[in-house]
């Protein structure tokens, strides 16, 4: 026999718990990966200084793009914490839940479709000139 409500189903915060998780393990993907951008371009200049390698054309975007995006995994963070917090609240209130599509995650999903675009012109353009 199903359960009366959404509230003393365990499921349905097992459920809950599962979505924040896989939140927290985006912004950390995200920090993990402004990271990386941000210290490659750093690797670029090194590499050039040693004279080992052929002269790097090495771009000032990547600190700044890298930043940005460890600033958004923050941000998903924080905001995936408030959210879980705020669903927890309504399950334990009985508050009835109105399913609707995440706004976070369609601003993260266009958000890095656009940074991730944006890397493969400037890759293009790069590839171009050389």
């Amino acid at each position: 026999m199903p359960p009366a409500s959404n509230q003393s189903d365990p499921r349905t915060y097992l459920a809950e718990e599962r979505t924040f998780l896989a939140w927290i393990r985006t912004g950390i993907a995200m920090m993990g990966f402004g990271f990386v951008v941000a210290r490659f371009g750093l690797f670029l200049r090194e590499l050039a200084s040693l004279r080992t390698f052929p002269q790097f054309d090495t771009s000032a975007l990547s600190v700044p793009l890298g930043t940005a995006l460890l600033v958004a995994g923050v941000v998903v963070n924080i905001l995936s914490s408030v959210r879980h917090v705020r669903i927890v609240r309504a399950l334990n209130t009985g508050a009835p839940m109105v399913t609707k599509p995440s706004t976070m995650g369609i601003i993260v999903a266009l958000g890095l479709a656009a940074a991730g675009l944006a890397m493969a012109v400037y890759l293009s353009r790069e590839l171009a000139a050389k």
